[in-house]
């Protein structure tokens, strides 16, 4: 009896084989643990490994050539051979006032499409999720996703035609009030209105998606509750829907923000002239002039340089923010 005993407090107190496996798991170096995981889990890295090839051959590698921003850049003598140069293009880029200009736009057209433009996707996706019948529900989002798919050549043809002042639809309904018919698309201060508009026009239905789905998500017992303590549609839609989507309204939000310096490139590209440079021309249409067209790669380089550092620390403090105040952020 007393040698049973003792072979189940020994039996009892033998660690378990999870527990020993997990003891020696611990007891690998960093690199080991790595090398586990990986002879683990390596079905999911293979099916990762196109992912990883792309980034590595289309985002990381180009990166190299970032340093034609600080080098004397010849087509000849290549990026290893070209001289450096420092920061003497950047000195060069801020002094220039058609780039100080292409800066300017860009925000402002930024700003404008980040006040009018983001909330539309939120406003829609309410919408929908407002309607009951299910049949109109799926032909106005069917109408609203449409533009997304259009390519901006035809969307660029579109709103050329619309505000044409011989044929176009707009100066058509003005010419029945006795307006005069105006060239939009020439007119400087008419160019960030009608490249808004048309932005949001396009995105916006395609871009209510992300809400719908997590209006989706939100519990429909809430909805129960709020219907029992007799509650309109409308106080639970600012009670309930809106609240429970806060934290994907926050994410693209930063995405956004990250994302203001980079202004569609083809619709201005399409929509612009030399008449509405004032007001029309951005980073990007500025950089593709200047290296493009005028061949000067290395100052192109500087101002898409600066471009992407600005882009960088505007998610960084967006998402610092956003953590703090709201516990919400991309990482």
């Amino acid at each position: 009896m007393t040698m049973e005993n003792e072979a189940g407090a020994e039996a009892a107190n033998r660690p378990a084989p999870a527990d020993r496996t997990a003891r020696n798991y611990g007891d690998l170096s960093r690199v080991e643990r790595i090398i586990e995981h990986l002879k683990r889990e390596w079905q999911l890295y293979v099916l990762l490994l196109p992912t990883i090839v792309w980034l590595l051959v289309f985002l990381y590698k180009p990166m190299y050539g970032l340093q034609i921003a600080f080098k004397d850049y010849s087509v000849f003598r290549g990026v290893a051979g070209s001289p450096w140069a420092g920061l003497e293009h950047f000195y060069t880029l801020f002094g220039n006032d058609q780039f100080l200009r292409a800066l300017k736009n860009t925000v402002i057209i930024s700003f404008y499409g980040l006040i009018f433009g983001f909330p539309m996707p939120i406003i829609l996706a309410l919408m929908f999720n407002e309607i009951l019948n299910q049949m109109f529900k799926k032909t106005a989002q069917t109408i609203v996703y449409l533009p997304h798919f259009i390519s901006s050549v035809i969307i660029a043809g579109i709103v050329m035609t619309a505000f044409s002042p011989s044929a176009g639809i707009v100066n058509t309904v003005m010419g029945w009030f006795g307006v005069d018919p105006v060239y939009f698309l020439t007119k400087p201060e008419w160019f960030r209105p009608i490249f808004v508009g048309t932005g949001i026009w396009q995105e916006a239905g395609f871009q209510s998606i992300v809400y719908l789905a997590a209006i989706a998500g939100v519990s429909p017992t809430l909805y129960e509750s709020a219907v029992v303590d007799g509650a309109s549609r409308w106080q639970m839609m600012w009670k309930i829907t809106l609240p429970s989507i806060l934290p994907t309204i926050i994410i693209m939000l930063i995405i956004r923000i990250g994302n203001m310096l980079e202004v569609s490139f083809e619709m201005i590209i399409l929509l612009y002239q030399p008449a509405t440079y004032q007001t029309a021309d951005v980073v990007n249409t500025f950089i593709y002039r200047q290296g493009i067209q005028g061949g000067q790669y290395d100052f192109a380089a500087a101002a898409g340089l600066f471009n992407a550092v600005v882009a960088f620390v505007l998610v960084m403090t967006a998402n610092t923010i956003s953590k703090r105040y709201s516990r919400t952020s991309l990482w």
